[in-house]
């Protein structure tokens, strides 16, 4: 269409006006933050000095005396072999640092670390660190952007976990020795530039580097030689599989930075490995071995905390309320196991566990049930979907069982033995419709005849009271049920290789779900060692909203999203929801300086408490 000059004059000075708003859009995008925050916006511009329920005068010194189980051969926790040691997670814990430190006291939230600020562009393709210049090693040597690149490639080849988090992050570029820019291979991810800043940060001089042995170091594989770090604290001594003690380093680069004014206050953190619970508790009762204990046991929090100490108040016993989100624990049956393949069979177990009579035999009344794997916050899903869910899930009704459209997804009650007869003789006619038939007080397969058998796997005594919540209605089903016990190192190996029946399992949740959502749910992760879909779920659907979450546009597409996975997993059935503890219980020996308050976020923030030498001698 041809233009008359007055029109084209027109549409070049609206063409300029847009041009000179997206460049004053971008420039604000992508103006440095020293915070990060996916959910408040503010938070990113709010001025942060330190955390407001720290002491900042709380003095350094004395021990803090924790525990393991089991045992340990490794000191590299971002591989799938070897038992790793305790202070070790995937994100570095005490040793090493990540660009970015998650704030205890408010969800989704960052402030900086290694990074003192960073930026990305209005269609989130990219993200730019740039690196605290006083960032050290433990061996003096900088930080630099070549650390932190060969740090995202490392992990990507060898962790599963980390290839899933940052899937979308095509490469890593240094812009200087203290700048680096992550490039993705797709736009409108929201949460990836903010969750670059969950990247660990390795010293790549050091593991490219040889031992005392003159033997070149690999990352790959597992070591017992204490890695060079950059954290608060570095190994000192230790025996495998019985201890180890971290030491405060004094002259540590990050010491006054505002995410640590107040906290890392111990000079050592000492573990001493137990091979159960029992006996870990009677350490604690003794005490010099264990001076915090977080207590899971319902039964012992109420019925064994009468020994002298806690009597006389040289232990303490305090409940915290924590706002994150309540973590689903459940039963996990192992989706590549063929007896698990139909959803009328995991329906069948769900109607088999009794959690009504559990929680009055061991708990006393004082567990809730979960109902959702995003429990304690907006995400869970609730009623029926309605809204923008519905139009979600509409596109993927063929796929869906249809009462998920009409019926409000609730779990069954057996809070008497009616009711609990009840829910057994559904899932009798679940299991028959599924072609499993009794005979001779035996659940066969119908074509085969080959018995319905079920492997609880635990790690403690605690796996004992757990599965006596559906063990005893299982076998009245006719399954052969069996519970057995291993070491922690095993456990957790054959976990991480899938080489289990049933397990029970945790799911932790953010505020803010986004890429570590593939780890969970994803097909892709389903045949990867390691990785947390230990179900073995494998659901067109559910990969589907995994990367409509990933990408979600704003807060409420993200809410909706959310809701539309937490009802599809829990109609199908995946798991079958145990209980959570509504506070958080913990009992200490009284050697202690604490703050006033703890974290409303997070609950309990064990690294702003410091020692109190007269109480400790007392």
């Amino acid at each position: 269409m041809r233009r008359t000059a007055t029109a084209a004059l027109r549409y070049a000075a609206l063409a300029g006006l847009a041009i000179g708003l997206t460049a004053t859009n971008l420039s604000a995008q992508e103006e440095w933050r020293t915070a990060s925050s996916i959910i408040n916006p503010d938070e990113e511009t709010a001025p942060f000095e330190r955390y407001d329920y720290v002491n900042p005068e709380a003095p350094k010194g004395g021990t803090l005396n924790q525990i393991g189980f089991g045992t340990y051969d490794s000191f590299n926790p971002f591989i799938v072999r070897g038992t790793v040691a305790a202070g070790l997670t995937e994100f570095g814990g005490l040793l090493w640092e990540t660009l970015m430190q998650q704030a205890l006291d408010v969800p989704g939230t960052s402030h900086g670390l290694i990074a003192e600020a960073f930026k990305y562009p209005a269609d989130y393709t990219s993200a730019t660190y740039r690196l605290n210049k006083n960032a050290r090693w433990h061996d003096g040597e900088p930080i630099t952007a070549e650390d932190v690149i060969w740090s995202l490639e490392t992990l990507k080849k060898i962790s599963p976990m980390h290839q899933q988090y940052f899937a979308n992050v095509k490469e890593a570029v240094a812009i200087s020795d203290h700048e680096v820019e992550f490039r993705f291979d797709e736009a409108g991810n929201r949460e990836l530039p903010h969750i670059m800043g969950d990247l660990p940060v390795l010293p790549k001089h050091w593991w490219e580097g040889e031992d005392a042995n003159g033997k070149k170091r690999d990352i790959s594989q597992p070591t017992l030689e204490p890695p060079l770090g950059s954290g608060p604290y570095r190994i000192g001594q230790f025996r495998p599989g019985s201890d180890i003690t971290w030491e405060r380093v004094k002259d540590y680069w990050g010491e006054d930075l505002p995410v640590n004014v107040g906290r890392n206050n111990f000079d050592r953190r000492r573990f001493t490995y137990f091979q159960d619970d029992n006996a870990a508790f009677l350490a604690f009762k003794k005490g010099g071995i264990q001076d915090i204990r977080r207590e899971t046991s319902t039964r012992r929090w109420v019925t064994e905390y009468d020994f002298p100490a806690a009597q006389d108040g040289r232990v303490v016993k305090h409940e915290f309320q924590s706002g994150t989100v309540q973590p689903m624990q459940a039963f996990v049956f192992n989706l590549r196991r063929p007896q698990f393949a139909d959803r009328r069979v995991r329906q069948a177990l769900t109607l088999a566990y009794n959690f009504e009579d559990q929680n009055r035999k061991h708990f006393f009344g004082l567990n809730k049930r979960l109902s959702s794997y995003f429990e304690n916050s907006e995400l869970a899903s609730t009623g029926i979907p309605q809204g923008r869910e519905l139009e979600i899930l509409e596109q993927f009704r063929d796929k869906l069982p249809p009462e998920l459209f009409t019926e409000e997804f609730k779990l069954p009650v057996s809070d008497s033995p009616t009711a609990e007869r009840q829910n057994l003789r559904e899932a009798s006619r679940l299991l028959k419709e599924a072609g499993w038939e009794t005979r001779g007080g035996k659940l066969v397969n119908a074509q085969t005849g080959e018995q319905f058998r079920i492997e609880f796997l635990g790690a403690s005594e605690t796996a004992e009271i757990i599965s006596d919540g559906i063990i005893p209605n299982l076998r009245k089903l006719g399954i052969e049920t069996s519970l057995r016990i291993v070491d922690a190192s095993q456990y957790v190996q054959r976990v991480q290789n899938f080489d289990f029946d049933a397990i029970t399992g945790g799911f932790s949740q953010s505020n803010s779900p986004g890429n570590e959502q593939r780890d969970y749910w994803s097909t892709k992760a389903a045949d990867m060692p390691g990785s947390r879909n230990v179900a073995g779920i494998k659901d067109p659907v559910i990969d589907a909203l995994v990367d409509k979450i990933i990408f979600a546009e704003n807060r409420d597409e993200l809410l909706a999203l959310t809701h539309a996975l937490d009802r599809v997993l829990l109609w199908n059935y995946y798991t079958v929801p145990q209980y959570y503890q509504p506070t958080l219980r913990f009992a200490y020996w009284n050697k202690f300086g604490i703050p006033e308050k703890q974290p409303e976020y997070a609950g309990i923030d064990l690294d702003s408490w410091w020692i109190l030498p007269e109480a400790a001698t007392r």
